[in-house]
């Protein structure tokens, strides 16, 4: 299990980590969300003491990771892809950890398997596309069969294919008790794999909840009818939130299905379809950043309709 206890860190006179607390259970995926500047990094650099914090601390099933003569087989690690020199081929760079930690060869022929590189081990790393350098890095993190997983948008420049066998892995790491933690920004695939989610922003979290968490919340409908334009009114008159979609559909937001179906019985309304739409982890992540984001893009002009 990983253990942060209020951690805070300044660099110079910028806060990064604000009192930021959680625990990344055993056998569990969790998922590590938020903005680009928001400390995720950071965080994880921290906890692999990689850097110092200001105060607080980071544990490893209730030591600091330097504590531990085998920090590899307590923690594997991928924070960046462009970790191994470029000449080395991808066996010699395994053997080249291994041999460093202490970890028997016999062990790096299971990783390269595991990773699905068997076939370019004798490939030197430098002739790696993105998503086979990042396989290597994964394979890197596995050498010691550590306790916990500590990867950093380990899901880049992986193919369908990849991002498959990314998903796989990770199930199959925490059923076998280790404590998975990722941050990606791509949402959707943190959604399929994880059990929990720690969203950060500003160096605070903001949420730290099982994955359901997300997903709740005020419920919208889709509501299809010949008369749509006529009963947005009514609907907006009983306080609902109201999207039109197009000239039969819209979502409301504020009222019940059974509300809904009143209000259509009442004014004569004939509804043809009235179906809750699933919230996303998305939905639920735009909500919790919007006052977090440190940068913002500019808004388009398509979308500002200039």
């Amino acid at each position: 299990m990983i253990e942060v206890d209020h951690l805070t860190k300044y660099f110079g006179d910028r806060l990064a980590l604000d009192d930021v607390s959680f625990r990344v259970e055993s056998g569990k995926v969790t998922g590590f969300l938020g903005p680009n500047g928001a400390g995720k990094t950071t965080t994880m650099r921290l906890i692999l003491g990689l850097d110092r914090p200001t105060s607080g601390m980071a544990l490893i099933d209730g030591r600091a990771l330097q504590d531990y003569t085998d920090p590899l087989c307590q923690v594997g690690a991928l924070l960046d892809a462009k970790f191994a020199h470029p000449r080395r081929t991808a066996f010699n760079h395994l053997v080249t950890v291994a041999t460093t930690h202490g970890i028997p060869t016999s062990r790096v022929r299971e990783v390269l398997s595991q990773a699905g590189l068997e076939a370019v081990a004798a490939e030197r790393v430098g002739k790696f596309s993105l998503g086979m350098t990042q396989r290597l890095g994964i394979a890197t993190a596995l050498l010691g069969s550590p306790r916990a997983l500590i990867l950093d948008e380990p899901i880049n420049g992986l193919d369908v294919d990849g991002v498959r066998w990314f998903r796989g892995l990770c199930r199959d790491l925490a059923d076998s008790g280790v404590a998975v933690f990722l941050s990606s920004h791509l949402m959707s695939e943190v959604e399929l794999v994880a059990d929990r989610v720690i969203v950060l922003g500003r160096g605070r979290v903001l949420q730290d909840a099982p994955l359901g968490h997300f997903r709740r919340g005020t419920s919208t409908f889709e509501v299809i009818t010949e008369q749509a334009v006529e009963f947005v009114g009514a609907l907006s008159e009983r306080g609902a939130a109201v999207t039109i979609i197009d000239e039969r559909t819209c979502t409301v937001t504020g009222l019940s299905a059974k509300e809904i179906g009143v209000l259509a019985l009442k004014t004569g309304t004939v509804l043809e379809g009235l179906e809750e739409t699933s919230r996303s982890l998305e939905d639920s992540y735009r909500e919790l950043t919007d006052d977090h984001v440190e940068y913002r893009a500019g808004e388009s002009s398509a979308a500002s309709g200039s």
